[in-house]
């Protein structure tokens, strides 16, 4: 690929009805012009696709596309909705609160409306590989969405991720984090995929609850130690990227630091 022949990175708007969620989802589509074979190009979804526009993420693949750090690839923003805390979640399990009532939803929105749409507006019927990554709670999503769909995706972005997701009060005397923690469980549980890898994003000032008081926020603690259950379950380091930002926080402006990281770890070019 040679930086002269990019032209722009193009973003295009569309707007699904959808059957499951019941609502109209908007989409942002992040589509390089220069790709001339569309089965060499892979496609990367993102939740909180709103947080995209704020981050100008169009410039940011075009700066990554001009200095020739990143393979083609297609990305696609899905727009959170009001709903967000039932909507993002863990498919199979509700939080303590019973949030993530509509998680399994958004699920079958990505899995059985979004994918068919991209491939018939776009004519792109075989991507290269497919990713998914999300902040905040659409982390936790994506993280979940890869883990339970493993043979659909290669790689998962989480970027400040909710992991510390549970279904039980932590303030209930019985709480335990080894086993009320429902992505780690759902890991040390699940089936192992090894062509899986992940990338995690926190940053040290993510938030400032210390639930175990052991002088390590939560964002960190919960982060770590499901890379922990990652590397229990077979998982190599060199499939896991942890990314700890200094100064960072739970905002757009320390995810836009950290996105050309993910990028550039992903899709690297041959």
């Amino acid at each position: 690929m040679s930086s002269a022949a990019i032209v722009s990175v193009n973003k295009e708007n569309h707007i699904l009805t959808s059957v499951f969620l019941k609502r109209e989802v908007v989409i942002d589509c992040y589509l390089p012009q220069f790709v001339a074979n569309s089965r060499e190009i892979s496609l990367l979804l993102i939740n909180d696709g709103q947080d995209l526009i704020k981050m100008d993420f169009q410039h940011i693949l075009y700066d990554l596309y001009n200095s020739e750090s990143i393979a083609p690839l297609f990305c696609v923003g899905i727009h959170c909705s009001a709903d967000r805390k039932n909507e993002y979640g863990t498919a199979d399990v509700l939080d303590y609160q019973g949030l993530g009532a509509k998680a399994a939803l958004h699920t079958r929105f990505v899995m059985e409306e979004l994918l068919p749409f991209i491939r018939k507006i776009y004519q792109i019927q075989s991507f290269k590989e497919k990713s998914f990554a999300g902040f905040s709670l659409g982390g936790l999503s994506a993280l979940d969405i890869v883990w339970k769909h493993a043979a659909e995706f290669s790689k998962v972005g989480v970027f400040s991720g909710s992991l510390w997701w549970r279904d039980k009060d932590q303030n209930a005397k019985d709480f335990n984090e080894d086993t009320d923690r429902i992505m780690h469980r759902l890991i040390r549980t699940g089936t192992f995929a090894p062509w899986l890898s992940f990338f995690f994003e926190v940053g040290t000032q993510d938030e400032t609850a210390d639930r175990n008081n052991n002088g390590i926020i939560d964002a960190i603690d919960d982060t770590v130690s499901l890379i922990d259950e990652l590397l229990t379950k077979g998982y190599t380091p060199n499939q896991i990227k942890y990314v700890e930002l200094q100064d960072g926080k739970h905002d757009v402006a320390t995810w836009a630091r950290a996105f050309p990281d993910f990028l550039k770890w992903g899709w690297e070019p041959n």
